[in-house]
């Protein structure tokens, strides 16, 4: 454990943007060091990151357009959690809105981390819950929102890491496959 440093100092504000996605805000802080250091981040609300898995294979949604990127991207089922919710209460409405997954089709959902992971702690106070949602054995889906599946055999995870590129979606997905006994 290393020792906690003391918070820095806040000695202005000099702008603060919001929006319905985030708001950017730069700061003049004074470290721990004395030195002055002007500081830009942003505040997000935390988001969620669902590995949907039926009996012997992943289900993923179909690949959604990421501006960042300027192309579409496969990606696991996931999306924001409002301020005023648990993480694991958005799990069925993500799973509904991206894979047409009815309540009554989850068999479980588990959590892989109660705490969150910080997405990027030196720009961001977002951080990332990780779920698994087992669904029912006989789960069709929606045919127009399910993009992919792979199946749960090392040759299907390594052709599904392959595929990845979201950083989080991976992260969950290993956390997932370090977890399993």
């Amino acid at each position: 454990m290393t020792p906690s440093q003391p918070p820095w100092d806040v000695l202005s504000r000099f702008v603060e943007i919001r929006s319905p996605w985030l708001t950017l805000i730069g700061e003049k802080l004074r470290d721990n060091r004395s030195q002055i250091l002007e500081y830009w981040r942003v505040e997000k609300a935390n988001s969620a990151v669902i590995l949907t898995i039926r009996p012997d294979q992943f289900v993923l949604p179909l690949p959604t357009y990421r501006p960042g990127l300027g192309e579409a991207t496969l990606d696991f089922p996931g999306g924001r959690i409002p301020a005023d919710r648990e993480a694991i209460d958005v799990v069925p409405q993500i799973l509904q809105r991206e894979l047409g997954v009815a309540e009554s089709e989850i068999l479980k959902i588990e959590s892989l981390n109660d705490k969150g992971w910080a997405v990027n702690s030196s720009f961001s106070n977002q951080k990332l819950y990780g779920f698994v949602a087992q669904l029912q054995p006989n789960f069709a889906g929606d045919r127009d929102k399910i993009g992919a599946t792979y199946p749960i055999t090392s040759e299907g995870i390594a052709e599904l890491l392959r595929d990845l590129t979201c950083l989080q979606c991976r992260a969950v997905l290993l956390e997932w496959m370090r977890s399993r006994p």
